[in-house]
């Protein structure tokens, strides 16, 4: 892309690969502290668990906040050696890294802590990470700048594949070295088994790897025509009603997602009571079959436009969902549970494609609305209506769990464990209403073009 008039060429399969490569490292590490925060610090050191999910709450405001503000910087800043996200990148990644090893092992440091000095060490550690982690908003900002529009769906198809691949690798992190390591700082608080040192040092240079090779070896974004304005470039994105409305979509679809990523694996074992070895037959088809789901829905969004395919999505959950009453019953487990994880992959592989390629769209129809290009705010802004709906989402989901337990087959369970599954139809039932009202998410010049 010469300059911000000229329309974007066709990318090659490589340069889609080499684009999508880091996020592999940050899903593997987000995924981890995800995972291990509340376990090891709780479980673990001995914190209260409402301490620890204070300390994770304010996370998610950091988070919500830094990334937009990155992605506002970067569209108004730019080296001409580096361009405008580079920078960004290139600081924040190895800074994400070393909080990553610092949050999940204050052992190198901390010797015999009290809860006090621990607690400060958790909130200084995880503030930082939530923070740095928005070098995830400067870098997908490239999305918009440097990949047409029927590039889109194939490299957020390739970007949700490099995901999967992290998150898989992270369950099994999770599920055998992490578990162990946290029982065993009962014992020894100071003990840091070799291999998860050096299982999370890897993971860590993964993620800088990732991004460093990306980062040098991806052409810098074209210099703006004119020098942008910081005050009026967010101005005049809040102006843009359609794209304020596709937030609120995210939003309110992410009430119901967020309760079914929190709670689908504790269906798996707690419900279902899978033995371990089908519970790993089942965690790997939901990976396989999503990776498989983010092919057709690609082909899907391509015959169809974004908007149909979305609708499709959003009634895929609704019709889908309730399948998690059949958790009342006491039919074969494993069978439940490779229809439940087929059908989930079938709708969230569709889901997990949109905010990529929407955003992106947005970002250059605004770009040849206004003539200027701010991607970094249309990929950061979303963050914080994502997470305080997420938060949302995370409250409902508590209320439900809370509700009286029942006998499922040998355990005693919430009722909410089935019934969330019906709650997340009705919630998607008004986003559709809601999209198809409202929302806008194809544009005459994609035809044109």
């Amino acid at each position: 892309m010469e300059n911000n008039d000229s329309k974007i060429k066709s990318s090659s399969l490589g340069k889609m690969m080499l684009f999508a490569f880091p996020r592999l490292g940050s899903t593997l590490l987000l995924g981890i502290i995800g995972f291990t925060l509340l376990l090891l610090y709780s479980n673990g050191y001995g914190l209260e668990k409402s301490t620890v999910l204070f300390v994770m709450s304010g996370g998610y405001i950091a988070i919500a906040i830094s990334q937009f503000l990155f992605g506002w910087i970067s569209d108004v800043t730019y080296s001409k050696k580096l361009g405008g996200r580079k920078p960004y990148v290139l600081v924040l990644a190895p800074l994400l890294a070393i909080s990553f090893i610092f949050l999940l092992m204050p052992g190198l440091v901390l010797h015999n802590p009290d809860s006090k000095t621990l607690l400060i060490w958790l909130i200084i550690w995880n503030t930082l990470f939530e923070i740095c982690y928005a070098v995830t908003t400067p870098y997908q900002a490239w999305m918009a700048e440097q990949f047409s529009v029927e590039d889109r769906p194939k490299c957020s198809q390739i970007q949700n594949t490099f995901n999967f691949i992290g998150q898989a690798a992270q369950v099994l992190f999770s599920m055998l070295v992490l578990t162990k390591f946290a029982d065993g700082l009962e014992e020894n608080p100071n003990y840091i088994p070799p291999q998860f040192l050096w299982i999370c040092i890897i993971f860590a240079l993964i993620f800088v790897g990732s991004f460093y090779f990306s980062t040098f070896l991806m052409p810098k974004e074209a210099k703006p025509a004119e020098k942008p304005n910081l005050i009026e470039n967010i101005k005049s994105t809040l102006k843009d009603k359609n794209y304020l409305l596709v937030v609120l979509m995210q939003g309110f679809a992410s009430i119901a997602w967020i309760m079914v990523g929190t709670v689908m694996l504790s269906f798996l074992e707690d419900v279902l009571e899978l033995s371990d070895m089908d519970f790993m037959i089942t965690a790997g088809s939901l990976i396989i079959v999503t990776i498989i789901f983010f092919e057709v829905w690609k082909r899907i969004i391509k015959r169809n436009g974004k908007k149909r395919s979305i609708l499709l999505v959003f009634l895929g959950g609704v019709i889908f969902l309730p399948i998690s009453l059949l958790g009342f019953t006491d039919w074969n487990a494993l069978i439940i549970g490779l229809i439940f994880v087929f059908g989930l992959s079938g709708v969230m592989g569709g889901w997990y494609l949109f905010p990529y390629i929407m955003y992106a769209d947005l970002a250059e129809n605004d770009k040849r609305n206004t003539k200027t290009m701010k991607a970094g705010i249309y990929a950061g802004f979303p963050s914080i209506a994502l997470n305080l709906l997420q938060a949302v989402g995370t409250g409902i989901l508590g209320l439900l769990l809370d509700l009286p337990t029942v006998t499922v087959r040998t355990n005693e369970v919430s009722i909410g464990m089935m019934l969330w599954g019906p709650v997340c139809s009705v919630i998607l039932i008004g986003v559709i209403f809601y999209t198809k009202k409202f929302v806008k998410l194809d544009f005459n010049w994609e035809k044109n073009e």
